[in-house]
């Protein structure tokens, strides 16, 4: 069983967009880890994921919490 506090992918998209979900959540006392797997590999020597791609991740306990501001974030970036 995984415990609450542990960190979950929430989002997946460029580093641009996640910044700006990331501004959004933390107010409301939501923290993430971004992992940037392209950028990650090329610091160890060798490449790893895209370097479009960027995750989000928050801690499991948060999900709820933050759902409605990334629905609300999608639907800006949308109209």
């Amino acid at each position: 069983m995984e415990k609450q506090n542990s960190f979950i992918d929430f989002y997946s998209e460029s580093e641009i967009s996640i910044m700006g979900l990331k501004r959004l959540l933390e107010p409301l006392g939501i923290f993430g880890i971004i992992q940037n797997d392209f950028n990650s590999g090329m610091l160890a020597g060798f490449m790893g994921g895209t370097p479009d791609t960027i995750r989000f991740k928050i801690r499991k306990s948060d999900i709820e919490k933050a759902k409605p501001i990334l629905e609300e974030y999608i639907n800006l970036k949308v109209d």
